[in-house]
């Protein structure tokens, strides 16, 4: 089965529907969406609708840290992303906050294990960025049954890691487009990247696909009209550095 991998949308409704179509001319046959379909963007309603419909038809969701924040936002705004939460509830209506809230902050089909952030305590949204947060994150998966594969997001950008033949992880830089070889003989940890906000430098939006009969992961980019998804943002009244950051990848 081909399954596609999106995280980290933030309410970008352009960048989600160009994945889409790129995935479903890759053969996608499923989608997998990893969190945090909401904050910083201009279009949380139809974003969440969007999956919403996609779920009715087979595919599966789980629950980030800006959803949550979006279901109940902070009483006090500490950080940039707590600064639009409110605004996004509101936005929502009642059935898609419902929705949200009954989603999992994590997900097991066969020997993949879907995450938002880190295995380890999941609800502490704990950042995967290294080798050493990878491992505890892949050391937590193995209370899982049959678990060789974990995948989130969370981080904003595309990695992968395994396990070796000693007890640390490796990392392996993956370049988009071109398939890696993930046997299942092996454990392995990967960020599928941002689909909706990418901040390496790059304005291409961020998914991964994942080949389960060929044990195969690709990492992709694909191109959008981020200027679009800016200027929606720049009409809500929102900061215009949401806006700013998606013209430059940052």
């Amino acid at each position: 089965m081909r399954i596609a991998l999106l995280s980290d949308i933030h309410a970008n409704i352009q960048a989600l529907d160009a994945c889409l179509a790129h995935a479903r001319a890759q053969q996608a046959e499923r989608f997998v969406f990893l969190g945090d379909m909401v904050g910083y963007g201009a279009d949380p309603g139809a974003v969440v609708e969007r999956i919403m419909r996609l779920t009715e038809e087979g595919a599966m969701a789980i629950q980030g840290n800006h959803d949550a924040m979006a279901i109940q936002p902070p009483a006090e705004v500490r950080t940039v992303g707590d600064s639009t939460a409110a605004w996004t509830h509101r936005q929502l209506t009642p059935a898609q906050r419902e929705w949200m809230a009954k989603l999992p902050l994590t997900l097991q089909q066969n020997n993949v294990l879907f995450v938002h952030a880190s295995v380890n305590d999941p609800e502490l949204w704990r950042y995967v960025y290294d080798q050493r947060a990878a491992k505890a994150s892949l050391d937590a998966a193995a209370s899982w049954p049959d678990v060789r594969y974990v995948f989130g997001g969370h981080v904003h950008l595309q990695t992968l890691y395994y396990r070796g033949t000693g007890d640390g992880l490796m990392a392996f830089a993956p370049q988009p487009g071109i398939a890696v070889p993930v046997p299942k003989h092996r454990q392995w940890l990967g960020t599928v990247g941002s689909v909706g906000q990418p901040r390496d430098g790059d304005t291409r939006a961020m998914y991964s696909l994942l080949d389960t009969e060929r044990a195969q992961l690709t990492f992709h980019r694909v191109a959008y009209d981020h200027f679009a998804a800016a200027s929606a943002i720049r009409r809500t009244g929102l900061p215009d550095f949401f806006a700013d950051r998606l013209e430059v990848g940052r």
